[in-house]
């Protein structure tokens, strides 16, 4: 049996953690010296809100003993370990559970163990947990798995604007260079990830109605199956994602739209206001970029 692990970064609401029986390792975060793990349920609008207000808000990745310790236990239960994570290009994290893998692996060398890089975040990251728990579910063999995963993450798509590339920069997820073209021209930047999961800018436009719209533009030029699952991710922007739905919806989407409030940690990065579109392309990195 394979048992698959993620991260609360993959954003996915407890309905579809429940339903692929996913074991999610929780990130936490620090407001006011309190720590806190994340949830699927918190209060979004309260803590978007207190962020808005100039609350300032800490983050920690999930470490190697707890990857260590979760996954010796599904080990110990004769399960192979397939860990499905955030982008290593924005956060240690992915670095954590590989350390755990390698030493694992040395100690049960019969088990098959997998870190996987998504080379993004949210659910962006989710949909590709999602996409492996079906197949796994299909009884695919561990091997075939991650070479389909490494295959589907090539058509990932990951597109959002913020309404202040303060909070990017703030947390090194973006350059000063960037950050300064964004907040000189006073521009609404479109954001993505490039082959090494890293944010860059990927282009500009004036106005936040011309920024969601951007996000529609950029399903409508690459998307290959316009019925497969999408998602929408929005730190507190309820309306604006629902607008990009709606135009989505005008181009064609007749699929699933899994929309989200943004998780906290991922959250405190792109701050209150911003908005991700994830979608898979079915065309390569380089040609999407």
């Amino acid at each position: 049996m394979i048992r698959i692990f993620t991260d609360t970064s993959a954003n996915l609401p407890l309905s579809v953690i429940e339903r692929y029986k996913l074991t999610v390792l929780p990130f936490t975060y620090i407001i006011d010296n309190e720590v806190y793990a994340e949830t699927a349920d918190f209060d979004g609008k309260k803590f978007y809100g207190a962020m808005a207000a100039g609350t300032k808000v800490q983050t920690s990745m999930v470490n190697a003993f707890v990857f260590y310790e979760a996954f010796e236990q599904a080990l110990k239960a004769d399960h192979d370990v397939l860990y499905i994570g955030m982008s290593g290009g924005i956060s240690g994290t992915f670095k954590e559970a590989q350390i755990a893998v390698n030493d694992l692996g040395e100690k049960y060398p019969q088990r098959r163990l997998c870190a996987f890089n998504t080379l993004t975040a949210s659910m962006g990251e989710g949909l590709q947990v999602m996409y492996a728990a079906d197949l796994a579910a299909k009884g695919l063999p561990f091997d075939e798995i991650v070479a389909k995963l490494e295959k589907n993450r090539d058509g990932m798509c990951s597109y959002f604007t913020v309404d202040d590339l303060g909070y990017l920069l703030n947390t090194g997820r973006i350059s000063r260079f960037s950050a300064k073209m964004g907040t000189v021209l006073q521009i609404k930047p479109i954001l993505t990830n490039n082959e090494e999961g890293q944010i860059i800018l990927h282009h500009k436009v004036r106005t936040r109605k011309k920024s969601l719209q951007a996000l529609v533009n950029h399903y409508d030029e690459l998307i290959t199956d316009r019925s497969a699952v999408c998602s929408l991710a929005h730190a507190d922007s309820p309306e604006d994602a629902a607008f990009v739905e709606a135009k989505m919806r005008e181009k064609g989407f007749c699929g699933e739209m899994i929309t989200v409030m943004y998780e906290p940690v991922t959250g405190s990065h792109v701050g209150p206001g911003a908005v991700a579109l994830f979608f898979h392309s079915g065309k390569k990195a380089a040609e999407k970029i």
